[in-house]
C-alpha cells in the first residue's frame, strides 16, 4: 500500500509515506496509505473509530508516536511494521540534523508507548519458503500478461521480462531497503531492536528482507508497464458514460499486482487466481488511495474447513471427471464476494481486478452483486474448456470490462532495450520510467 499511485504529491518532509493493512478476524477489512496532510494510522482511525479494537495493524514502517498513542487507544491487539526507517525519517542525520533529532524524540516516545500498552507491537519479517522466489519467479514469467508479449514478440520474452524485473527490484530497494549496512543498525537501536543488531540476526534480517523485496518485484514485473487496461471490445456492452470510463493505467495496474500477489495464497496447486475489489466515493476522500477505498479480496481455494486431502486436485487433463478439481473449488471472485468488509453501492463506481478472465460461475454473480467494472487478463475469454467456459464475460450486459492489452507504441518490446548496456550479462532498458510516461497519455486516451 505504500506504493498505490497517487495524484497527490507528498510533501516533502521527514515523514516517510507508510502504507497500512487492518486486519479483524483474520479477514482483511482496510488498505490505507498516508495522504499528504496524514498518517496510515490517523486515516485507520478515522475510518475506523472503535472498530479498531481487537485488529491486528501491519505498518510498512514503525508508525510515529501520533498515530500509535491513537490506535493503542482504540484497543488493538496487535501492531506489526517493516524494521527499516520508520515513519519519522532517521536518515536526516547529514543533511539535516534538526529533523533527525526530532525523529529520535519520537522514536524514543513510541517505545515508551509501546512498552506501557497492552497492544502487542513488534517487528514482523518471517522468511519466505527456500523456494518460494523461485516458485514466483517461474510463474511470474507463464503469467497472462506476459504471454501475450510472448506471442506477438517471442524473442523478446527472456530479455524483456528479466529487464523489467531488474527495474522494479532497484526501485524497491531504494525504497524498502537501507543500502548502508551501519546506518541500519543505528536505526535498528534508536527505534527499540538493538536486539536484531547483532549477527546471525542482523544479516539474516537483512536476507529475509531482501527476498521479500525480490518476490514483490517479480510480481510487479509480471503486469508490465508496456501495456494498458483498455475497454473489452464488446457489442453487447452497454453502460453509462461515468462507468465506461477507465481508472487511470498507474491504479489499474497497481490494483491487479495486488491481486497478482494474492495469487499465491491458493490450495490450487496448478493454477492461482486472485481477486480484489475496490469501490470509489463520490467525493475524495482523505485517504492516501483519494476517493477510492477497499471491499474486499480472495484467492481460489477449497472451502474453509477442510482439509486439504478431502478434495480433488486434477484438471481436466484427468479423463475421470468425477476427480476433478472444478466442482470443489471456490473462485477467487465468491471468496472476494463472501468475505467483504463493506457493502457495494448501487450508486458509487465499483470494480473488481481478477488476474483471470471471471468464467460463466462467476460473471453472474459480479453482476448480481452490482460491480460497475470488470479489469481482467483476457486470455481465456470466450473459450470452452472442459469443465469451465468462459462465454459469459464477452455477452454481460450492464457491467464495463476492461481487460490488459499491449500498447500500441510497445508492441515491438525489443526496441526498447539497449544492445550495448548490459551489466552481469542481463539486458537492460532505456529507462523504463520515461517510457512508461510517454505512454500513459496513450494508454488513456486510445485504449
Amino acid at each position: 500500500m505504500e506504493l498505490f499511485p497517487s495524484t497527490e504529491q507528498q510533501k516533502k518532509s521527514q515523514v516517510k509515506k507508510s502504507g497500512l493493512v487492518v486486519v479483524k478476524n483474520m479477514k482483511i477489512v482496510g488498505l490505507h496509505c498516508s495522504s499528504t496532510d496524514l498518517h496510515a494510522g490517523q486515516i485507520a482511525l478515522i475510518k475506523h473509530g472503535s472498530r479498531l479494537k481487537n485488529c491486528d495493524l501491519y505498518f510498512s514502517r514503525k508508525p510515529c508516536s501520533t498515530c500509535l498513542k491513537m490506535i493503542v487507544n482504540a484497543g488493538v491487539n496487535r501492531i506489526s511494521y517493516w524494521p527499516a526507517d520508520p515513519e519519522i525519517s532517521l536518515q536526516n542525520e547529514a543533511s539535516n540534523p534538526m529533523t533527525t533529532d526530532d525523529a529520535k524524540l519520537d522514536a524514543k516516545a513510541v517505545e515508551r508507548l509501546k512498552s506501557n500498552s497492552r497492544a502487542r507491537v513488534c517487528v514482523l519479517l518471517q522468511p519466505l519458503g527456500c523456494s518460494m522466489v523461485q516458485f514466483v519467479e517461474e510463474t511470474s514469467t507463464k503469467f497472462d500478461f506476459i504471454q501475450k508479449i510472448v506471442k506477438s514478440q517471442p524473442d523478446s520474452n527472456a530479455d524483456f521480462y528479466t529487464a523489467c524485473r531488474q527495474e522494479r527490484i532497484k526501485e524497491y530497494e531504494s525504497l524498502f531497503l537501507i543500502s548502508n549496512e551501519e546506518m541500519h543498525k543505528k536505526i535498528l537501536m534508536t527505534i527499540g531492536l538493538e536486539n536484531l543488531c547483532e549477527n546471525p540476526y542482523f544479516s539474516n534480517l537483512r536476507q529475509n528482507m531482501k527476498d521479500l523485496v525480490l518476490v514483490l518485484a517479480t510480481v510487479a514485473a509480471s503486469v508490465p508497464v508496456f501495456g494498458c487496461f483498455g475497454f473489452y471490445n464488446s457489442e453487447s456492452q452497454r453502460t453509462n458514460e461515468t462507468d465506461h470510463q477507465s481508472l487511470p493505467q498507474e491504479i489499474a495496474r497497481h490494483c491487479m499486482i495486488q491481486a497478482r500477489l494474492l495469487a499465491y495464497r491458493t490450495e490450487d496447486h496448478k493454477t492461482g487466481v486472485g481477486a480484489i475489489i475496490w469501490a470509489e466515493e463520490k467525493s475524495r476522500s482523505c485517504d492516501g488511495t483519494g476517493a477510492m477505498y477497499f471491499v474486499g479480496c480472495g484467492y481460489n481455494a477449497f472451502p474453509v474447513g477442510s482439509e486439504y486431502a478431502d478434495f480433488p486436485h486434477m484438471d481436466d487433463k484427468q479423463k475421470d471427471r468425477e476427480i476433478r478439481k472444478f466442482r470443489y473449488i471456490i473462485h477467487a471472485e465468491q471468496n472476494a464476494l463472501t468475505f467483504r468488509c463493506q457493502e457495494i453501492k448501487p450508486d458509487e463506481r465499483s470494480m473488481i481486478f481478477v488476474t483471470k478472465c471471471p468464467c460463466d460461475e462467476c460473471v453472474p454473480l459480479i453482476k448480481g452483486a452490482g460491480i460497475k467494472q470488470i479489469y481482467a487478463g483476457d486470455v481465456d475469454a470466450g473459450k470452452k474448456k472442459a469443465d469451465i467456459s468462459y462465454m459469459k464475460f464477452g455477452e454481460v450486459e450492464g457491467v464495463s470490462k476492461f481487460t490488459w492489452q499491449l500498447n500500441p507504441l510497445h508492441t515491438n518490446a525489443l526496441e526498447f532495450h539497449d544492445p550495448t548496456a548490459r551489466e552481469n550479462g542481463v539486458q537492460k532498458t532505456k529507462s523504463l520510467d520515461d517510457q512508461q510516461h510517454q505512454s500513459k497519455k496513450l494508454c488513456l486516451g486510445h485504449c
